[in-house]
């Protein structure tokens, strides 16, 4: 009897080894990070099956990646070879929402669009608003520790997650955190869980905070001739404005979203902001965001406190990297800067993308230093896809020589484990290595990702 065969016998149910269905699982949404042949999938129906796989996993060395939604961006899902691909997209029950508490406790395979409708329908607001949320699920979001629009104001996944339930490598159940606003009993495990993508244990079930419902925010929609200008407008706006959205879109990301949308935008503008701010004196804030626009050189403004054309002015920003794909291969970077080194920052990319002469789209969350450089390249051109990597590599190399980091928001996963070193040292390296074999001795989870 195969191990597939023994471990379809433990769970009680089929284990699937069909080639083209693996094939279907084996990597997230960066394609081109590197990615293994796995031996089988297990579809979660239960807590039980998790532990049931796991224990069976470690006891024979196999490695184990767990999967949700599959829509990471930096390979973190992505299989190796001869691996079980674990998917608890099925876990995906809303267990609980509590309005005193202003927490739900949600299965893994929640989708974040879902549980942010379900906190609106009771006039709470769960904040975290990745461009994927109406696919992504919560205990993918908390495994990369994903990020948004929301998080100039609200933070990133990790600032509203209160407890989890967690699988370790060995099937043993793990309790962390609580309800309480205060808790310093011991080391943090959830914060040292929150972001290392399935590399210490598999999340089962989680218990997030939610907010009272905010007002409806006051949109600014803004264009500039240069980046430049752009950039010095954000900076400005941000230490002078109470907003809880700032985002940039370049041109050529402007031009691949009109032609993708017809929203008849200014295709003609180097960089378009759009700024939001939910506060109390919402349009106050918004119209000092005009005045420093203009005061930058901004070429046109438009101001709304209307929600729904809000909605729909943020729908343009949501289309950047769909936009961008269907322009051809796209290699998406995920950086971040302290937000007075954006102008260099930028300019850099813009540098980056003459020097390789490649297109290069930049979007991103601009409010918190945090862009999504786009390099759109011909897979099967070799020199051309050797331009791309180069680019790429430039890019994140930049974003640390400012100051910044290499990733924001999307992760390290397989795409970027060979900055790691550089990123955080390599003793602080070997230490978070120490930390992942406390958690799983026999190295099962997810190796080769993340650290």
């Amino acid at each position: 009897m195969s191990w597939t065969e023994e471990l379809a016998r433990e769970l009680g149910a089929p284990v699937q080894t069909d080639g083209d269905v693996l094939a279907s699982f084996a990597r997230d949404q960066a394609p081109l990070a590197p990615a293994g042949a796995p031996r089988a999938l297990v579809r979660a129906r239960s807590v039980d099956d998790v532990t049931a796989t796991l224990r069976f996993a470690n006891a024979r060395r196999i490695p184990v990646v767990t999967r949700g939604a599959g829509t990471g961006l930096a390979g973190g899902a992505n299989a190796v070879d001869g691996c079980v691909v674990l998917l608890v997209s099925g876990l995906d029950r809303i267990l609980a929402v509590d309005a005193a508490t202003r927490t739900a406790v949600v299965e893994p395979g929640v989708l974040n669009g879902v549980l942010a409708r379900e906190a609106a329908a009771r006039g709470l607001y769960y904040a975290p608003d990745p461009a994927s949320r109406d696919i992504s699920t919560i205990g993918g979001n908390i495994a990369t520790n994903a990020g948004g629009s929301c998080c100039l104001k609200y933070g990133v996944t990790g600032d509203h997650v209160a407890a989890l339930k967690l699988a370790l490598a060995d099937g043993t159940i793990l309790r962390t955190g609580g309800l309480t606003k205060k808790n310093v009993a011991g080391l943090d495990l959830t914060r040292l869980v929150v972001g290392s993508e399935g590399t210490l244990g598999v999340i089962v079930e989680a218990t997030v905070r939610l907010l009272p419902a905010p007002r409806p925010p006051s949109t600014l929609l803004a264009f500039f001739d240069t980046l430049d200008d752009a950039a010095r407008a954000i900076v400005a706006m941000d230490a002078l404005a109470d907003l809880s959205l700032l985002e940039v879109m370049d041109q050529v990301t402007v031009r691949a979203v009109d032609e993708m949308t017809r929203m008849d935008l200014d295709t003609s503008a180097a960089a378009l902001l759009l700024v939001q701010s939910d506060a109390r004196d919402a349009p106050a804030s918004i119209a000092r965001c005009e005045e420093l626009c203009r005061a930058h050189a901004a070429r046109s403004v438009l101001c709304t406190d209307d929600p729904e054309e809000g909605r729909l002015l943020l729908g343009a920003r949501r289309m950047a990297l769909p936009a961008l794909e269907r322009k051809g291969t796209t290699l998406l970077d995920d950086v971040a800067v302290p937000r007075p080194a954006l102008p260099e920052m930028l300019a850099r990319i813009r540098r980056a993308g003459e020097r390789h002469r490649l297109v290069i789209g930049t979007f991103g969350h601009a409010g918190d230093g945090n862009l999504h450089p786009t390099i759109v390249f011909d897979r099967t051109d070799a020199a051309s896809t050797s331009a791309a990597f180069a680019a790429f590599d430039e890019i994140v190399r930049d974003a640390m020589s400012l100051g910044g980091t290499i990733s924001g928001e999307h992760g390290v996963g397989a795409l970027k484990r060979d900055y790691l070193g550089a990123m955080v040292g390599e003793p602080e390296r070997a230490l978070m290595a120490r930390v992942k074999a406390a958690f799983d001795p026999h190295g099962i989870l997810n190796p080769g990702k993340a650290i």
